[in-house]
């Protein structure tokens, strides 16, 4: 019965990227996905056995729609290095951090040149390690950087980070550099400069109360 569900999974998955217009060329990291689940199941499955309820190591971490949308206008979400994005949130918002910084560490192995999959990595370092910036996310963001330096993206991802993080005066910087990076024509230019606003008014209440 697993092997027939699992085609009809695979049925299914090629389906949606068909009435969706995907591109030819994704295709085939879907069928190694399902390939890895198939081989992961042939190995570890045991259909017999009576299920059980189960809690989660990592509670499922809320789909930030926003937050995912811009990172898409900034990072070109129908690339390639894009995909590994797109699996690294599903596992995400399943609560397995463990599995996303996976996910990014296998494109690397393929893009080790990749500014979009260097700045996933960094994003999803500082959410496995308790949204810290941590020595392992900084590096990737700084890599991310070294790449682009003219890429607003990797300097406004590490200003979220230290927002996440509590360390609201750290991220200010990065922020201001992720704006000067952007013309005033790009269509998320409006979306850096609200949130640099908005992080100044934080800023200057804190230090009112201070």
């Amino acid at each position: 019965m697993g092997w027939v569900m699992l085609a009809a999974i695979a049925a299914a998955a090629f389906g949606v990227l068909a009435l969706l217009k995907v591109e030819r060329m994704l295709w085939s990291m879907v069928a190694s996905a399902l390939m890895l689940g198939a081989a992961g199941y042939a190995l570890q499955g045991r259909p017999g056995l009576a299920g059980q309820p189960v809690t989660a190591g990592l509670a499922p971490t809320p789909d930030e729609g926003a937050t995912i949308e811009l990172r898409d206008q900034m990072l070109e979400r129908y690339t390639g290095a894009a995909a590994y994005l797109v699996a690294a949130d599903a596992m995400t918002r399943l609560g397995d951090r463990r599995a996303a910084v996976q996910v990014l560490l296998g494109g690397l192995r393929i893009a080790p040149r990749s500014v979009v999959l260097w700045t996933g990595l960094g994003n999803a370092l500082a959410a496995h390690d308790g949204n810290q910036v941590s020595a392992p996310a900084l590096f990737a963001f700084q890599q991310a950087t070294r790449l682009a330096p003219r890429h607003p993206a990797p300097p406004f991802f590490l200003g979220l980070a230290y927002v996440r993080a509590g360390d609201f005066a750290a991220a200010r910087p990065y922020w201001a550099r992720a704006l000067a990076l952007t013309p005033a024509r790009i269509s998320y230019h409006d979306a850096i400069a609200t949130r640099l606003a908005l992080l100044d008014r934080l800023l200057e209440a804190q230090a009112a109360r201070s």
